[in-house]
């Protein structure tokens, strides 16, 4: 009896192991090749001497300046206070190109552009910008 039972069991499973087959991924998969990734984001130059932005025409500089003030927990003059008061902080864009195979802290080159209306950046300390992928959202 027990001849039996082994019998039918091995043979049920090689019935069942014959429909399976064996691919390689590779076969089923296509790379589309490795590419840079593009990375954007807006931030704060501040440190210039009088070359920042004219903050009663770019007002979204002390917008800025104000919020980052309020995360860090500091109570704020009212916007119209510091409009007049502004010539050393400019609002920027920061883009880079982040290569394929690129590790965590590896260093990347950047390019800081003025969005408002500063004379230079020359001097000046960006302040920590968080980068995102152009594809995010």
């Amino acid at each position: 009896m027990r001849a039996i039972l082994t019998f039918f069991l091995i043979t049920s499973l090689l019935v069942c192991s014959l429909g399976a087959e064996a691919r390689r991924i590779k076969d089923l998969a296509t790379i589309q090749g490795v590419r840079h990734n593009q990375l954007i984001g807006y931030g704060l130059v501040v440190g210039l001497d009088g070359t920042g932005d004219m903050t009663i025409l770019t007002p979204f500089t002390v917008q800025s300046f104000l919020n980052m003030l309020t995360r860090m927990g500091i109570n704020t003059p009212p916007a119209s206070v510091l409009q007049t008061m502004l010539k050393n902080v400019a609002a920027v864009m920061v883009t880079a190109d982040l290569p394929p195979f690129s590790r965590p802290g590896q260093t990347i080159d950047v390019t800081v552009s003025s969005v408002g209306n500063a004379n230079s950046l020359l001097g000046g300390t960006l302040l920590m910008t968080p980068l995102e992928g152009g594809g995010v959202g």
